[in-house]
C-alpha cells in the first residue's frame, strides 16, 4: 500500500475500544490513520503499531476536547501530518450513568463538551480545512429512547443526531455527514454476562454485535455517495422492538 495515493481519516478517541476498531478497519481500506487520544498513549501506540503493520502511515495527535478552543489546531494538525486527508471519524465520547437528579454541573458539562462541542467544532475545522469529504459522528441507539437514568449522556447523543443532519444541509455538496448508532456491541468489561443476556432477550435477532458490523455501517456511509444526513442504527433491532402499552396486549381478565 505504500507505493499508492492514498486519503487520510482522523478518528478521535481511537486508542482503544470502538475507536480503535474503526481505525483498524480504515486502515485495512488503505486509509492512513491520524489517531487522536486524550491520556491512553500507551494504548493509542499499540494501536498506531498494529495499524503501520498493515502497511499504511498512522500519527499520533494528544488533545483533550474538553479544552478552551483545541479544534482548529488539531485539524491543522491533521493535515500537517496527512495532507490528503478525507475523513472525520467522530468517534471519541464521555459515558455516565446518572439520572438528571443524580447529575452535577460538572458531569453535564463533561459530557455536552466531549460528545457535542467537540464534534461541532471538529465538523466545522474539517469542513473550513478540507475541500471534499466524509464526516461520521458515532452516536448511540439510545438516541431511539427516553432513558432517563442517562439523562445528560442520552441528550448529548441525541442532540449529535440533529446535529449530523443539520451539518449535513449545511456542508452539502462538498462534506457529507452522515452517523451510526451502536447497540450492545462492546459492553462494559464490568457487565455481568447475566445482565448482557438480559439485554439480548429484548433485542429481535437475540444477538449480541460486533465491532465489524459498525465498521461495515461506516464503510457503507464512506462508499455511498449518494447518502448525507443519515444515521444508521446497528443494533440488532433493539430500538423498534419497544411496542409501548397497547389495547391489544390488555388483559381483559385483569379488570
Amino acid at each position: 500500500m505504500r507505493d499508492q495515493i492514498r486519503t487520510g481519516a482522523l478518528v478521535t478517541g481511537g486508542g482503544v475500544r470502538l475507536g480503535r476498531a474503526i481505525a483498524l478497519a480504515l486502515a485495512n481500506r488503505g486509509y492512513d490513520i491520524v489517531l487522536h487520544y486524550r491520556q491512553s498513549v500507551d494504548a493509542a501506540r499499540a494501536t498506531a503499531k498494529a495499524i503501520e503493520d498493515i502497511g499504511v502511515e498512522c500519527h499520533l495527535v494528544a488533545a483533550d476536547l474538553g479544552e478552551a478552543d483545541p479544534f482548529d489546531d488539531l485539524m491543522h494538525e491533521a493535515l500537517r501530518q496527512c495532507p490528503r486527508l478525507s475523513l472525520l471519524i467522530n468517534s471519541a465520547s464521555a459515558y455516565v450513568q446518572r439520572s438528571i437528579a443524580d447529575t452535577t454541573v460538572a458531569n453535564f458539562d463533561d459530557l455536552f463538551h466531549t460528545n457535542l462541542r467537540a464534534p461541532f467544532f471538529l465538523t466545522r475545522a474539517f469542513a473550513s480545512q478540507v475541500e471534499v469529504g466524509n464526516v461520521i459522528n458515532i452516536l448511540d441507539n439510545k438516541i431511539g429512547f427516553n432513558q432517563h437514568k442517562y439523562a445528560a449522556y442520552v441528550l448529548t447523543k441525541k442532540a449529535l443526531a440533529e446535529f449530523t443532519r443539520i451539518a449535513a444541509v449545511e456542508f452539502a455538496p462538498r462534506i457529507r455527514v452522515n452517523g451510526v448508532a451502536p447497540g450492545v456491541v462492546m459492553p462494559a468489561e464490568s457487565r455481568s454476562d447475566e445482565y448482557l443476556q438480559w439485554r439480548l432477550n429484548a433485542i429481535p435477532l437475540a444477538m449480541q454485535g460486533h465491532s465489524e458490523h459498525i465498521t461495515g455501517a461506516i464503510g457503507h456511509l464512506v462508499d455511498n455517495e449518494f447518502m448525507t444526513g443519515q444515521i444508521l442504527t446497528v443494533d440488532g433491532g433493539e430500538n423498534i422492538a419497544n411496542l409501548g402499552r397497547n389495547a391489544g396486549d390488555y388483559d381483559q381478565s385483569l379488570i
